[in-house]
C-alpha cells in the first residue's frame, strides 16, 4: 500500500492518496525501493501518484520516482565530489605553503653555509697570523 500527500494548489487543502500495487510484483518491487518523498526536487517535479486503474499510469509513476532517486543519488554524490574537491584543494595548499617554507628553509641554509664557510676561511687566515706573529715575537726575544 503506497500513501502519499500532496498540495495540488496553495489555496487548496492537500490531498492524500492511497493505492496499492497488489496486481504486479514489478511495480511492488519498485515500491519498496523507491521513496515516496524527494527532498532534493521542486515541489512541481515531485512525482504524482499515479491512477491505480491504468498500468501506463503506474509505469509513468515507477521510472518517475527512478528517475528522481536518480537525481537525488547524483546530487549526494556531486555533494560528496565537492567536499573531496574541498580537501584536496586544502591539502594542496598546505603542500604548497610547506614546499615554500622548504624553500625557504634551503635558502636560509645555503646563506648560512657560505657564512660558515666564509668564517672558516677567515679563522685559517688570523690563525695563520697569529702563528707568523708568535714566531716573530719569539724572534725578538730571542734576539734581544
Amino acid at each position: 500500500m503506497i500513501t502519499t500527500t500532496r498540495h495540488v494548489s496553495p489555496d487548496k487543502p492537500e490531498v492524500q492518496i492511497a493505492f496499492s500495487l497488489n496486481d504486479s510484483t514489478d511495480l511492488k518491487d519498485a515500491e519498496e525501493s523507491l521513496p515516496l518523498t524527494f527532498p532534493d526536487l521542486e515541489q512541481q517535479l515531485q512525482p504524482l501518484p499515479p491512477y491505480q486503474s491504468l498500468p501506463e499510469s503506474l509505469q509513468v509513476y515507477k521510472d518517475h520516482c527512478k528517475m528522481a532517486k536518480e537525481f537525488h543519488d547524483v546530487k549526494k554524490e556531486i555533494a560528496r565530489l565537492e567536499e573531496r574537491k574541498k580537501e584536496l584543494i586544502a591539502a594542496l595548499v598546505e603542500d604548497e605553503m610547506m614546499s615554500q617554507e622548504a624553500s625557504h628553509l634551503q635558502e636560509e641554509f645555503s646563506v648560512l653555509a657560505e657564512e660558515n664557510r666564509t668564517l672558516i676561511t677567515v679563522q685559517s687566515q688570523r690563525s695563520e697570523q697569529l702563528e707568523k706573529l708568535r714566531v716573530l715575537n719569539q724572534k725578538r726575544q730571542g734576539s734581544s
